[in-house]
């Protein structure tokens, strides 16, 4: 059963004051267990309510994310494997992971705790890094990056499946992302869409120099694997957009699906079609303002 919550938000949206004083004065007047993530103390006050945001997951039976998708993988990256729920609230525009808007706040939190609600549980990826003393690990809920950096040559890659030689291409770098993550960075890049109920790995190059290289799904059983060479020496890996971290050339990064998934909270019935005709506008001919 769902009552104590924990609060995350981006404090850099212009509506988060006024939606986060709202909701903690509300969960007050109805008696709620909550907590905040330390950095909203100057925001609404209450220091004795403030944790570490690692700290919140494993105090919480529901986090709430107050921003735009961004918030919420941020506190998908605090939840890792402890499993608590999220449910996200969008504040930017965009927000395909973030369902609610905020006046729909207290009223989804009255069905949840009534138990109308439904848990989908998300795919997420690791990334091990092999070249390096240690392999450090990294997890994502939308998608993992290795791009040149912010040079403007290109980079070679030799790329593996299940140890099996794939492919050996130059490009900018390449996005492997979840099917949550197929509506992000991956669609841009020319990717395809994936229904985020699946459990698949999308490989997508960015700006491939050959024709032949296009981007794949393969199965949440295998592993994909990339050597990076670059004639600077550099490229980058990014872990949600948000994490980001050196590579060497002559590294190697092995991905793979994670032995956890992300839970996240719906409390509506709108489904990731409906999502998709609403966010990407299909089907509405070119300057549609409706």
């Amino acid at each position: 059963m769902i009552k104590r919550i924990g609060i995350i938000a981006n404090i850099e949206k212009p509506r988060t004051k006024e939606v986060l004083t709202s909701l903690v004065e509300w969960l007050e007047a109805k008696g709620e267990e909550f907590s905040l993530e330390e950095e909203l103390v100057p925001l609404v006050g209450r220091e004795e309510l403030a944790y570490p945001r690692e700290e919140l997951p494993p105090r919480s039976d529901m986090i709430i994310a107050l921003g735009g998708d961004g918030t919420l993988l941020a506190a998908a990256r605090a939840v890792g494997d402890c499993g608590t729920p999220i449910l996200g609230v969008n504040l930017g525009r965009l927000g395909f992971l973030t369902e609610l808007k905020p006046g729909e706040i207290f009223l989804a939190l009255e069905r949840i705790w009534k138990g109308s609600y439904t848990l989908e549980e998300r795919m997420v990826l690791k990334v091990v890094i092999l070249s390096r003393s240690g392999e450090p690990t990294f997890y994502a809920l939308n998608d993992l990056v290795i791009d040149k950096g912010s040079f403007s040559r290109v980079i070679q890659l030799e790329t593996y499946i299940n140890g099996e030689s794939l492919s050996t291409f130059s490009a900018d770098g390449f996005i492997i992302s979840t099917p949550t993550g197929s509506t992000a960075y991956s669609l841009s890049a020319g990717g395809p869409i994936v229904n985020p109920q699946m459990e698949a790995i999308i490989i997508t190059p960015i700006c491939p120099h050959s024709l032949s290289v296009r981007p794949m799904v393969i199965s949440r059983e295998e592993t994909f694997e990339a050597e990076i060479y670059s004639d600077h020496n550099l490229a980058m890996l990014t872990i949600d957009g948000q994490v980001g971290y050196e590579l060497s050339s002559g590294d190697r990064v092995r991905i793979e699906r994670a032995d956890y998934k992300i839970s996240l909270i719906h409390s509506t019935d709108q489904s990731f079609y409906q999502v998709l005709r609403e966010k990407l506008k299909w089907g509405l001919e070119p300057g549609f303002k409706g």
